[in-house]
C-alpha cells in the first residue's frame, strides 16, 4: 500500500499518474477555473474538509446528491447498520421494494419502478424502453440539456460537456447520434410518426439553471400526445429537489416516463426510472427491453434512499426554499460588494450564477436557452471560484453547475463567510 499524501498537491500528482486527468469525472478537475483540485477528507452538514485540515463551506454539495447535509446523522446510522448486514447481494431486498413504493406514491405518472445505478443508466434505459414500447427509433433532446453520457443523449449536451467547450465526444460514432434530434430549450419541436420520445430536463439544470418558459412543458405534453411520442423527464437533479413529486408536480406536467437520481439515494450511487405499469412492463423480464445491472437495487442506497425520503415533508421543502431564497439574497449582496456584475436564477429549490455585464447583470434576466445560458462569463467565474475558495467557500469547479443549499445552510453560517470574501 502506497503512503498517504498529506496535501492537494500531493494527491493531484500522484492521481494524475494513476487516473486520467487525475479525476473521475472531467469537471473535478478545475480545468476550466484553474488551481489545484481540493481532496476531501470528511464531510459535516454544510461543509467540507479537505486532506488539509481547511474547511470549506460547500456549495457543490455532491452536485445535489445531498439534500439533508452531509454526514445527516438518519443517512450515516442507516447505511452503517446496512452495511452490517452486507454490501450486496445480487438478489431483491425489501428496502427496494420501500423506496419503489416511496417512488411511484410520489411522482406523477409513476405506477412501477426500475432501480439501477445512476442517473446515466436511468436515461439511458428510459430511451432504450420508449423506443422499445413505440417501436420507433428517434429521439429529441435540447441543447444544453445533459441526459449522462450514453452515447446517443450526448449531442449538445451541457454541464461537464459545456464546461469543456465540447459538443458531444469522440468515441462516439455517427450512426450512434443519428436518431438523436437536438431542438432549443423553451422551444416546443414538431414531432413526426418516427420520435419514439422527448426527453428533457423539465428545469435545465446543466447549464446554469434555465427555468421552463410558460408553456414549453406543457406544449411538449401536447406534441407528444399528437405524435403518439413518450414524453421523458430528466428529474435526476429536479426529483425529490424542487418538492416531493419534483417538476412534474410543480408544474403540473406528468410525463410518461421520468428518471431520477442524486436525491433518492442519500449520497450513495443510485438512479431510477418510472413510469405507468403498461410502459414498464416492457422491460424484462416481463417484456422484451432488456435491462440489468449487478448492483441495481443496492442495499446501502437504499438504505441511505429511505432515511433522507423519511425527512422530505412539505414543511421540509418550504422551509429549504426559504433559506436558498436568503442565501440567494445574500450570494447577490456578496457579489455587487466584491466588484462582480452577476445574476442568480432562483427556481424553486435550485440556484444558477450568471457573471457578466447587461443584460446579464438585469435583475429582470433570466436566460431562455443554450445559448443565452452561455453568455455567461467563464473568466469572471473562475475569479469568483477562486476567491471564494481561498475564504473557504466552495462553488463547483464549473461555470455550468447549479449552486445547491441544504437546511444546514443557515444565515449565520453563510453571513459569516460571504462577509469575509466580501471585505477582500
Amino acid at each position: 500500500m502506497t503512503e498517504p499524501r498529506s496535501t492537494n498537491a500531493d494527491l493531484f500528482e500522484a492521481a494524475q499518474r494513476v487516473i486520467p486527468g487525475g479525476v473521475n469525472s472531467p469537471v473535478r478537475a478545475f480545468g476550466s477555473v484553474g488551481g489545484t483540485p481540493y481532496f476531501i477528507a470528511r464531510a459535516e452538514g454544510p461543509y467540507v474538509f479537505d486532506v488539509e485540515g481547511r474547511r470549506y463551506l460547500d456549495f457543490v454539495q455532491s452536485y445535489g446528491a445531498i439534500i439533508l447535509g452531509h454526514a445527516h446523522p438518519a443517512v450515516t446510522e442507516a447505511v452503517a447498520k446496512a452495511a452490517a448486514d452486507g454490501t450486496s447481494y445480487g438478489a431483491p431486498t425489501q428496502r427496494e421494494v420501500l423506496l419503489a413504493e416511496l417512488i411511484a406514491e410520489a411522482a406523477p405518472g409513476v405506477e412501477q419502478v426500475r432501480l439501477v445505478s445512476s442517473g446515466t443508466e436511468a436515461t439511458m434505459t428510459a430511451v432504450r424502453l420508449a423506443r422499445g414500447h413505440t417501436g420507433r427509433p428517434r429521439i429529441v433532446k435540447f441543447a444544453g440539456c445533459y441526459h449522462g453520457h450514453a452515447d446517443a443523449l450526448l449531442a449538445a449536451g451541457g454541464s461537464g460537456v459545456a464546461t469543456l467547450g465540447l459538443s458531444g465526444s469522440d468515441g462516439v460514432p455517427p450512426n450512434a447520434v443519428a436518431d438523436t434530434l437536438v431542438a432549443p430549450y423553451n422551444e416546443v419541436p414538431e414531432l413526426d410518426d418516427q420520435v419514439a420520445a422527448v426527453i428533457v430536463e423539465p428545469v435545465a439544470a446543466n447549464m446554469g439553471v434555465v427555468p421552463p418558459a410558460p408553456g414549453f412543458l406543457e406544449g411538449l405534453r401536447a406534441a407528444c400526445d399528437e405524435a403518439g411520442a413518450l414524453l421523458i423527464f430528466d428529474e435526476v437533479i429536479t426529483g425529490f429537489r424542487l418538492g416531493r413529486g419534483g417538476a412534474a408536480e410543480r408544474f403540473g406536467v406528468t410525463p410518461d416516463i421520468a428518471c431520477f437520481g442524486k436525491v433518492i439515494g442519500g449520497g450513495l450511487p443510485i438512479g431510477a426510472l418510472g413510469a405507468s405499469t403498461e410502459i414498464m412492463q416492457t422491460l424484462a423480464p416481463t417484456g422484451p427491453v432488456y435491462q440489468a445491472g449487478t448492483l441495481s437495487g443496492n442495499p446501502l442506497a437504499t438504505a441511505a434512499g429511505l432515511a433522507v425520503l423519511d425527512h422530505l415533508t412539505s414543511g421540509f421543502y418550504n422551509d429549504l426554499e426559504a433559506t436558498v431564497t436568503a442565501t440567494a439574497a445574500q450570494l447577490d449582496t456578496m457579489l455587487l460588494e466584491a466588484g462582480y456584475e452577476a445574476s442568480i436564477i432562483q427556481e424553486g429549490t435550485l440556484l444558477g450564477l450568471y457573471m457578466g455585464q447587461p443584460p446579464i447583470n438585469d435583475a429582470t434576466w433570466r436566460p431562455k436557452n443554450y445559448d443565452e445560458a452561455r453568455t455567461t462569463d467563464e473568466q469572471a467565474y473562475a475569479r469568483v471560484h477562486a476567491q471564494a475558495l481561498d475564504h473557504g467557500v466552495a462553488f463547483a469547479p464549473g461555470a455550468y453547475e447549479a449552486v445547491f443549499v441544504s437546511p444546514a445552510h443557515t444565515s449565520n453560517v453563510i453571513d459569516e463567510v460571504l462577509t469575509a470574501i466580501a471585505a477582500t
